[in-house]
């Protein structure tokens, strides 16, 4: 049996016809594979979430908001370029610079050393009047991607111009989608700084809050901004030598006190999705949940030391992940590999648009 800390024990073979293209409609209609314990487990749909939790449960959502972060341009002189905005970066050279200045990944790479010159829209050179430009900076060497500062003409802003240029940056495995924009948010989301959709949320709809509220299961939330973080695969053949790439979230006191008021109570802290395990157990890595506000590089994986979860709601992720690897912490690693050949057998859909896993209280190793 391979060990718990080599990459190669947590990969699996998925059918391409699996991976979903659209999201479910209406949104809490997706599949849902419920693991009950360490043996049982069994099939409802997300609609059914009032009834397989209980009053006094708290649940905690990521209220981050997806920016168009895909944008298409041009080398001055030279080929197309696709560039992905990972986070904004702070620069002190320039007293306007904090919000211009981005670290993004960019297609192809290699052509663009620090003082390339890019342009964006339509427009092919800097000879064309009032459009988005942009100056290689430097290269990251944690990323390999390029910190670029945008130029932004006079009278309007980067945000303007992110907004009307930009495209919703689905995941490269979505090849096929028709799905709106708006079907890559959260109906919670109000805090933009995401690249990526928090996609555990995407199955609530606000009738199923209300419901959930209905039953005496509150909700809370916290803030983490998707990144290069959750997203960056996993290349280190032994897990532990692995480095996450940091990511801002925020973990207000209203939050902090709502868990601590369910947990005084007896209720159980189900998280909605990996997002917000990373962030609740951040606040608590000093032992006692704190309010937290910063950047946070936590790599949960099997061994790991629980503080707050009790219980997640999951989308299915991708082999050798460190999204598979968090819940494995949860579940046990060849516990929830049999459970996705459990989903796979059953023609459950899988990654960002598909359907999702509860993972109760009671089936977790803790």
């Amino acid at each position: 049996m391979l060990s718990d800390r080599l990459l190669a024990a947590y990969d699996y073979t998925l059918p391409k016809t699996l991976i979903a293209q659209t999201p479910s409609v209406p949104r809490d209609h997706a599949r849902l594979l419920v693991v009950k314990n360490q043996e049982q487990h069994s099939h409802a749909i997300v609609r059914n979430l009032p009834d397989l939790l209980q009053p006094g449960d708290l649940l905690i959502l990521n209220n981050t908001r997806v920016i168009p972060a895909r944008l298409y341009g041009y080398k001055t002189g030279g080929p197309p370029v696709e560039v992905l905005l990972l986070e904004p970066q702070t620069v002190t050279a320039q007293a306007d610079a904090t919000t211009r200045c981005w670290l993004a990944l960019v297609k192809p790479g290699k052509r663009l050393k620090p003082g390339a010159q890019l342009v964006f829209g339509e427009a092919k050179d800097f000879q064309e009047a009032e459009v988005l430009s942009a100056t290689v900076m430097a290269i990251d060497p944690a990323t390999g991607g390029r910190i670029l500062q945008f130029n932004v003409p006079a009278g309007t802003t980067l945000d303007g111009w992110i907004n009307q240029l930009g495209q919703m940056p689905l995941p490269p495995y979505i090849t096929q989608s028709e799905a709106h924009p708006d079907q890559y948010q959260t109906v919670y989301a109000d805090r933009l700084g995401a690249v990526a959709a928090p996609t555990a949320g995407l199955h609530f709809t606000p009738e199923l809050l209300q419901r959930l509220e209905a039953k005496g299961i509150e909700q809370t939330f916290v803030t983490l901004h998707v990144g290069v973080g959750t997203f960056r695969p996993v290349e280190a053949e032994t897990i532990t030598d692995h480095t996450m790439h940091a990511e801002w979230i925020e973990v207000p006191p209203e939050t902090v006190a709502k868990i601590q008021q369910a947990k005084a109570k007896g209720g159980r802290i189900i998280a909605v999705g990996t997002t917000v395990v990373r962030s609740l157990e951040t606040a608590a890595q000093s032992g006692t949940l704190q309010p937290f506000r910063g950047k946070s590089d936590l790599f949960i994986y099997p061994g790991y030391q629980w503080h707050i979860v009790d219980g997640l709601l999951t989308n299915f992720h991708l082999p050798k992940s460190s999204l598979l690897m968090l819940v494995s912490a949860l579940t046990g690693r060849q516990r929830l590999l049999d459970l996705y050949q459990v989903a796979i057998a059953e023609q459950y859909r899988f990654y960002s648009f598909g359907d999702a896993m509860l993972i109760l209280p009671e089936a977790a190793r803790k």
